[in-house]
């Protein structure tokens, strides 16, 4: 491990200016960075810990009349047991339970899990100078690549991890983000990018620029929305998502002897880009439609539509259709 400085500071201001700096870090629950740390995929100059501000909205989960607020420094373990994310947002309670082990979802946190790097083996290998380090080529295109994208245009074909961001974006969550380049609140499936030749970069914000808190709005009609988190992973615990899906819909009442159809609909993908994927043609699918057996298999079949698989990985074609299924047939209106 590279020696670095390392800087704990009270106040937001003193972070911000302290992230300006030339090759500094933000620190969280560091379950992710220290991993990088040791394997010097990461060398900065001087890491920031925030664990010390003292800033209104960092930690816990509250509601106002429009929000559930959820500070970035709050934990997994936080986030999955608090009653008011289990009562009013079910979807993330789910996501959140299926990171890792209770160890680390004891020190992890929101913002650090929206904001970690991808976990390709190449990526991840101190000796190679991939793609996305600031090489020549991305070398799980001919190589081993059973683990990566099967959406999206990018020379860099890791697969995002988070479990969290499918689920949040499938709530409309919105991010709070003070800093230097961004500064102020954007729609969460905003802040995730492709990498490209312009910039390697997989989200919009800078290096100085910090996640405060997730807002996430509360459902004017909550009876009648539903949502699950699914993921499908190699080993049962321990694992990033091979496939995950986070699905909401809401349903309009149905007459008397007239099915309820689906008025608004979500279907978020994890696991198959580099980025969170919304399946929008998915969704256009389920507009308006009774959630019949047919309008599933549609949505299905939009959900892997354009998928072009790697050598190894076509695999999570049909293992994405089935989860789809899977997902959508829990949601059935009782």
């Amino acid at each position: 491990m590279k020696r670095f400085r390392y800087a704990r500071p009270e106040r937001l201001e003193a972070a911000l200016r302290l992230l300006r700096e030339p090759g500094a870090k933000a620190l969280a629950g560091g379950t992710d960075l220290l991993t990088e740390l040791k394997a010097r995929t990461q060398e900065p100059e001087l890491l920031v810990s925030v664990q010390g501000l003292q800033e209104p909205g960092l930690r816990g989960v509250r509601e106002d009349e429009r929000f559930v607020r959820i500070g970035a420094l709050t934990t997994l373990r936080e986030l999955e047991a608090h009653p008011l994310v289990r009562d009013k947002l079910p979807i993330l309670a789910q996501a959140a339970q299926t990171v890792a082990m209770p160890q680390i979802r004891h020190v992890g946190t929101v913002g650090g899990n929206l904001m970690q790097q991808v976990r390709c083996w190449y990526y991840r290998h101190p000796f190679v100078r991939c793609w996305l380090k600031g090489g020549e080529e991305c070398y799980a295109e001919e190589g081993l690549n059973h683990r990566h994208a099967i959406f999206g245009t990018s020379p860099c074909i890791a697969v995002h991890p988070s479990d969290l961001a499918p689920a949040l974006i499938a709530l409309d969550a919105q991010a709070r983000v003070v800093g230097p380049d961004v500064e102020g609140e954007l729609a969460l499936e905003e802040l995730y990018r492709l990498p490209d030749e312009r910039s390697r970069a997989r989200t919009v914000l800078g290096p100085a620029d910090l996640i405060l808190e997730i807002l996430v709005p509360k459902p004017s009609e909550p009876t009648r929305v539903r949502g699950v988190y699914l993921k499908a992973m190699e080993r049962a615990t321990w694992s990033f998502a091979v496939v995950s899906v986070a699905a909401r819909l809401s349903f309009e009442p149905g007459s008397e002897g007239v099915r309820a159809r689906v008025g608004d609909a979500r279907l978020v993908l994890g696991g198959v880009a580099g980025k969170p994927w919304r399946a929008r043609d998915a969704e256009a699918a389920l507009r308006g439609s009774p959630l019949t057996d047919e309008a599933i298999e549609r949505a299905a079949e939009a959900a892997v539509a354009g998928a072009q698989p790697r050598a190894h990985n076509a695999y999570k074609i049909e293992l994405t259709r089935a989860l789809v299924k899977r997902a959508l047939r829990s949601l059935l209106p009782p």
